[in-house]
């Protein structure tokens, strides 16, 4: 499928989302494929809302690429922090870089930083949105286009399921839309400051995150499908 008709395909379902699920909110992380959908809700003024969430540990570039899309876009993403109550625990209980001793801690650190924030953002909405592709991680190869999130109740939609790697970076070029320029550094994924390095040639795009962990394990628990 050419690149066109994937943008089609993508800005028609982001226009379905708007017209039969509103108010709806897209999740940008500021990797990639949300600046790719950031640019086709603010290009074509679909009515969904941009949210974020700043765990406190995201990298300086990461920031540096907010106020780009502030400047570029307006004041359009809507950041949503942990509770402050709930880090000073953390901290206090496991240290400031506890999660690397366990993935009991870090699924700990992950739920307080990013999971708590992500229901206080969605609750209202009717829909979320994500940039998740199927060719990311083995945890995503049976993901579609349209799920039922059991864990937020809701419905779940990931536009660029089907866009490959490549689509992602011809269509950001083309458009000139920033990106965070943790990608020029081999950084195809990009979460927390401490949880993400740089990738080896050959390595999976996902082999930064929480790189001491099982791959087939390593999610932080806001894409993991609930037990049936």
């Amino acid at each position: 499928m050419a690149l066109q008709e994937k943008i089609s395909q993508s800005v028609a379902l982001l226009e379905k989302i708007a017209a039969e699920f509103s108010p709806a909110v897209l999740a940008n992380s500021f990797g990639a494929e949300d600046m790719v959908l950031t640019d086709l809700i603010g290009r074509n003024k679909i009515g969904v809302g941009i949210i974020t969430l700043d765990t406190g540990r995201l990298h300086d570039e990461t920031y540096a690429l907010m106020d780009e899309v502030r400047e570029k876009y307006g004041n359009i993403v809507v950041p949503f922090f942990p509770r402050f109550e709930a880090v000073e625990e953390y901290v206090r209980s496991e240290g400031a870089n506890g999660f690397y001793r366990s993935v009991e801690s870090r699924k700990r650190c992950c739920a307080i930083r990013k999971i708590e924030p992500l229901k206080r953002a969605l609750a209202g909405n009717k829909a979320w949105i994500t940039g998740l592709r199927r060719a990311q991680a083995p945890t995503r190869t049976d993901l579609t286009d349209r799920e039922w999130d059991e864990g937020n109740n809701m419905e779940k939609f990931n536009p660029l399921i089907e866009w490959t790697e490549e689509d992602v970076w011809a269509y950001l070029r083309a458009n000139d839309v920033p990106y965070n320029k943790l990608h020029d550094q081999n950084f195809p994924s990009i979460g927390c400051s401490p949880c993400t390095r740089a990738i080896a040639k050959g390595e999976d795009v996902r082999a930064g995150r929480w790189w001491w962990e099982d791959p087939t394990l390593k999610e932080c628990g806001l894409h993991v499908k609930q037990a049936s």
